[in-house]
Parts: structure tokens; sequence; C-alpha cells
């Protein structure tokens, strides 16, 4: 899991700068209204909205905009077009990546994440080709400075299935995703979160070096600037001195 914990960790940084852009917001407005339009507007019978909620108010959106989105997405007129994508391919090194989109035009999409690999020396490849080397779980993610042994026997408690600690002091906690919501709810009232969200983790990583590192982020940074991406999952397990050499 090492290797998912350094990309999500860039990828919380990288999420910083796109709240500047509006990149965020419009992703997390897009998963708020499908959500929404496929379960409901009722958050106790739709898991998957609540966690888009969560994540919506952890990133500190308007609450009116994150209604709205919820409206239009329960009214059936908004979200009715798009269609949800999720493509597998290979990157540099032979590492498995999975892109999970959002799109109202799929010609475009796989156009866009065709030439994301193309140009990154990866190939996009089949359905199946690399979904089984990865399992779906909840991440949450505790900032650094917090009592490790606490949030340890609190996680347990909650029903976690595993804890790490990470380099620079925060931790992960791994859900099962059935009980996501309830470790999240538990955790969040004692302790302050980085961020959570409901992945896609890799069973093994392949470790990289420096070069190799450098372009299998630029490729997955490549995948996260597309407009209809809504996440990247990769297996890389990135060469430490990578962040030495990131712009």
């Amino acid at each position: 899991m090492a290797g998912h914990s350094k990309w999500a960790n860039i990828k919380h940084r990288k999420g910083r700068q796109d709240a500047k852009r509006g990149k965020l917001f419009s992703r997390l407005i897009r998963e708020l209204t499908v959500s929404a339009k496929l379960g409901g507007p009722n958050l106790d019978d739709n898991p998957r909205l609540r966690t888009a909620l969560d994540k919506a108010l952890g990133s500190n959106m308007p609450k009116d905009t994150i209604e709205r989105a919820i409206q239009r997405g329960a009214g059936g007129s908004e979200g009715e077009n798009l269609e949800e994508i999720t493509f597998e391919g290979y990157g540099p090194g032979g590492v498995a990546i999975m892109v999970e989109s959002m799109t109202d035009n799929n010609n475009r999409t796989v156009a866009e994440v065709r030439h994301a690999f193309t140009k990154s020396g990866g190939n996009l490849g089949t359905d199946g080709s690399v979904s089984y080397l990865f399992t779906k779980k909840g991440m949450i993610r505790l900032e650094s400075g917090l009592d490790q042994e606490e949030v340890m026997d609190a996680s347990i408690e909650a029903g976690a299935e595993d804890i790490e600690v990470n380099e620079d002091g925060s931790m992960t906690v791994t859900t099962d995703p059935d009980d996501y919501q309830n470790v999240l709810k538990e955790i969040s009232s004692s302790f302050d979160l980085e961020d959570s969200e409901i992945a896609l983790i890799p069973e093994n990583s392949i470790s990289l070096d420096l070069e190799t590192s450098l372009k299998v982020y630029k490729l997955l940074e490549m995948l996260e600037d597309l407009d209809d991406t809504q996440n990247v999952h990769s297996n890389a397990d990135f060469d430490p001195e990578m962040v030495n050499h990131l712009d």
C-alpha cells in the first residue's frame, strides 16, 4: 500500500492547486449531481452521496453550491447525459493505472485519455486488463502530530482494517467500503482529518527508479488534469528522491 500512500499525498497537495483553478469544485459538483441522480437525495439511503458530501464539505465548498448540485441531480434534469467510465492502462515501467471519468462525450474522453497514455510512453488497455490488480477500500488520512496510539485504538474500535503511519507523520486508516462511513464518523469526531475517500488500492506496488518515477508522475498529472477525470489510481511505488525533482 506504500505506493498508493505516496501518490495519495501527491494528489492531496495537487488538490489544493486544483481548488485554486476551480477544478476540484467542478469534480465534486459532478459527483454530487450524479450521486443524487442515481441514488436519490436522502443521505441515509445513499452512501455514495454522503461520501461526496463529506468530501465537498471537507474542501470548503459553499453549502448552497452543494445543495444546488444535489437538487439538480435529484430533479433529473442535470447529470442525465453524464456517463461514468473507468479506463485501464499501463504506464512506464509497467505501472498499472486506473482512471475514473465522468463525461457527456465518450469519444472525446477516450481520445484524451489515450493521448495522455501514448504521449507518456504508456498504453491504454482493455476492460479488465489491470482492474484485477486493485481492490476498493475506504481511505481516511489524518494530520501529523496526533497521538498515534490513540488513533490506532480508536480506529480499531471503529472497525478499521489497517492503520499506516506515513513518512511525514500523518496516518492513513483503511476500511472496508461498507464500513467506511461508520469509521469516518467515529474518527472525525475525535481527530483532525486531511481528507478521506473510497479509492482503488493496488494489491501490490511496483518499485520505480527515479527516472521512471518522474515519467509515471508526469503521466498521472496529465490524466488528473483532464476535465473529465474524477480520480486516478496506480500501483507505482515512487523513488523517494522524486519529490526533490518536481516543479
